[in-house]
């Protein structure tokens, strides 16, 4: 691997080991982290259901101050700025900051601010960011790792963790409003589905790849090294399109045609 972009939790993923850390010692810290206590509300917490005060210090105790040119590798990750409807390209300045922007997801946790920016998730825009990948390293395959089902496929039902005794959760998810939203919800998972199919169709990724995560909820806590079990499962699945793009006439056709016919 030789350069990576991500957005949302893929941005996450990808900060971790472009500053180093082996595929073990990611499992292992993933592993580590106390999921109940991620989504705490910090002072400047605005109008959203959670918060990220837990991530905020998770990821100063994990990257530190590292800025982008601190890591072993290229990386870089989207966001959208809410004042002027555009993606934006993270690369520069302290990674942590760039993950906060990144994982942002609108209404569940605050925009965050800055030089005059409201960023939130790039998945807003690009739910598989293959063109800032391939702009980081333009002579080598694109693999494309996709986590939300294809159109078509069963639904993932919204899951939220409330820190509330059960018979109040239960109460709560009877009410209308909370129905509402969870439909709400469900129409975004469908609208994301198709932009991640269009996307791919038209950035054309040399590889993709599909874990088996469609049962996984936002915000489930999860057994990690039983997800990274489903992340090898696909691997191993792609592993001989992988070896194809990879093999030397296919590189060497792309550097010299600029693509991977």
């Amino acid at each position: 691997m030789r350069a990576i972009a991500g957005t949302s939790f893929g941005g996450v993923v990808g900060a971790v080991y472009a500053a180093g850390y082996s595929m073990d010692e990611l499992e292992q810290i993933f592993a580590r982290v106390d999921q109940r206590h991620l989504y705490g509300r910090r002072p400047q917490d605005t109008a959203s259901f959670y918060g990220l005060a837990g991530v905020e210090q998770w990821l100063k105790d994990t990257l530190g101050d590292r800025t982008f040119a601190d890591l072993k590798l290229p990386f870089a990750v989207t966001a959208v700025d809410l004042n002027s409807a555009r993606e934006v390209i993270l690369c520069e300045g302290r990674v942590r900051d760039a993950i906060l922007a990144t994982i942002a997801l609108p209404t569940f946790f605050t925009p965050f601010r800055v030089d005059g920016m409201e960023l939130v998730d790039g998945g807003v825009f690009d739910p598989v960011p293959v063109l800032p990948a391939r702009s980081l390293a333009p002579h080598l395959p694109v693999v494309a790792v996709v986590l939300n089902g294809s159109v078509g496929e069963p639904a993932r039902l919204p899951s939220f963790h409330l820190p509330l005794p059960d018979p109040i959760v239960q109460h709560l998810t009877r009410l209308r409003i909370t129905q509402a939203f969870g439909v709400f919800m469900r129409s975004l998972d469908a609208s994301d589905r198709m932009l991640s199919d269009l996307r791919l169709k038209i950035d054309k990724p040399d590889v993709i790849i599909r874990p088996d995560v469609a049962d996984i909820g936002l915000l489930d806590v999860v057994d990690v090294r039983a997800v990274a079990k489903r992340g090898e499962a696909a691997f191993e699945a792609a592993l001989p399109e992988l070896k194809r793009v990879t093999a030397w006439p296919n590189l060497l056709r792309r550097r010299l045609l600029g693509d991977g016919s």
